[in-house]
């Protein structure tokens, strides 16, 4: 696990690795609620690679978790995309600025997850 800096206090936690049970223990402590999300998104991909024998379900699992976890783990990180996002569905702004937020925000959060 590898932990990032996030002004003075710091992530929640460290990164974990990028395997389904670190992911799994990652959001139990992070996001508990989102944890029978994780399960099922898990059991969907691991069915899905076995029925057409690609790991490109597995992988896309990994990615979206780790991507999850990266971002969860900063709270005013998470804070914000929640914000961004908002103002993305509501459609009352134009939402130009926060696409391009909710990009950097994620394409951060996939290079601190090394993906």
């Amino acid at each position: 696990m590898s932990a990032q800096p996030d002004g003075p206090y710091g992530p929640l936690i460290p990164m974990p690795e990028l395997t389904p049970d670190a992911l799994r223990a990652a959001v139990a402590q992070i996001a508990p609620s989102r944890v029978p999300a994780l399960t099922r998104h898990l059991f969907e991909a691991t069915t899905n690679a076995q029925r057409t024998q690609s790991l490109a379900p597995l992988r896309a699992f990994v990615h979206s978790w780790a991507t999850f976890v990266a971002v969860e783990r900063h709270p005013q990180r998470a804070a914000r995309l929640r914000e961004l996002e908002r103002i993305v569905d509501e459609g009352t702004e134009d939402p130009t600025e926060a696409v391009d937020e909710i990009r950097r925000i994620r394409e951060a959060a996939e290079a601190e997850a090394g993906l």
